[in-house]
């Protein structure tokens, strides 16, 4: 018998985490590594991020890396989770994508975000306020009409006009109506937050008007995942980014991830045990029979189309590994 986990899309958001002992360059080139590997899985689509003056990301130009992927790649779906689309002028992404389609036809996501700059100086370089945001919805709207030649600035984005690249919403917040009253696709997470993930997925689908781009709900929801022989294995490909994101909340900035080995030998403060544990706790994790029935739950619980898989960790080999065993749970199929 099928399982709801087989009818599911499996895709993969690597954010090119920089690893201690390792460049930022490294983690660009194991990003269009990784790539090749998950198209030889059979995953579905293949997403970069977009972060600017962060010291743990090496991904801030999204679109250049995507370009990299596509052309390192045959058949995978590439695209962005996101760019941020209130650190740019929509003209601009309009022109990019455009570019990103015409080379790489039929291949090319536009997943698009509404966050702005990480601090008050990035803000400032970027010549973006943090109230830019607020008008997302504006700014979506204008970088869609470009595609349709339907500007109000009565400017045409070329080669981009007449072309048709898949918008994505990725929902923080209000931003499961704004994908919805646009009619888009909907990414939401993550998998630790799951009433609110499914709040806001019921918001999605009760406000959704149909449009051009999309004729009915298409939700992808999208979360940490970690799949190994053990539970203990499964652990510790999460300590890296636990202890990273511990290590941010209390000492405000954000570091290359570290070995397991050697996040288990730190002396951590009381808040900073505190960050660390909870960042270990509410992800999909374990053996392939304990990941396969967890899947099962939330995919039923949230109707979701597609899973997209945002997990970072130092040991390559672990996570491709985890990639591995999670194709076999939903009997991907390899190129």
């Amino acid at each position: 018998m099928t399982t709801v986990i087989e009818t599911t899309r499996f895709s993969v958001l690597d954010r090119s985490r920089t690893r201690e002992g390792h460049s930022g360059p490294d983690a660009l080139r194991d990003t269009v590594a990784l790539a090749q590997d998950l198209e030889r899985l059979g995953y579905h689509r293949f997403w970069v991020s977009e972060h600017h003056g962060v010291p743990g990301v090496a991904g801030s130009a999204p679109t250049v890396l995507a370009a990299a992927v596509a052309a390192a790649t045959r058949k995978l779906r590439v695209g962005t989770g996101g760019v941020m689309l209130p650190n740019h002028q929509p003209l601009v992404v309009a022109e990019q994508f455009g570019v990103l389609e015409s080379l790489f036809p039929g291949r090319i996501d536009m997943g698009l975000g509404r966050s702005v700059g990480f601090t008050d100086g990035v803000r400032r370089a970027l010549g973006r306020d943090k109230d830019v945001a607020d008008d997302f919805a504006g700014q979506l709207d204008e970088l869609l009409a470009f595609f349709t030649g339907t500007s109000a600035t009565r400017a045409h984005a070329r080669p981009s006009e007449g072309l048709t690249v898949p918008p994505f919403v990725l929902a923080m917040g209000e931003g499961a109506s704004i994908a919805a009253r646009a009619g888009l696709p909907m990414v939401i997470g993550d998998l630790r937050s799951r009433e609110k993930m499914l709040r806001g997925i019921d918001t999605y689908r009760a406000e959704f008007r149909p449009s051009v781009w999309a004729a009915e709900p298409y939700v992808v929801i999208s979360g940490t995942v970690a799949v190994a022989g053990s539970e203990p294995e499964a652990r510790r490909l999460l300590i890296p980014e636990a202890w990273s994101m511990a290590h941010s909340r209390t000492h405000g900035t954000f570091p290359p991830l570290p070995p397991a080995e050697r996040v288990a030998s730190l002396e951590l403060t009381a808040k900073e045990r505190e960050f660390y544990e909870a960042g270990l706790r509410g992800h999909i994790a374990g053996t392939e029979q304990q990941v396969a029935d967890e899947l099962e739950t939330v995919i039923k619980e949230s109707g979701a189309q597609e899973v997209l898989v945002t997990t970072s960790t130092y040991d390559r080999e672990g996570l491709l590994e985890s990639y591995r065993r999670l194709a076999r749970i939903a009997r991907l199929t390899p190129a």
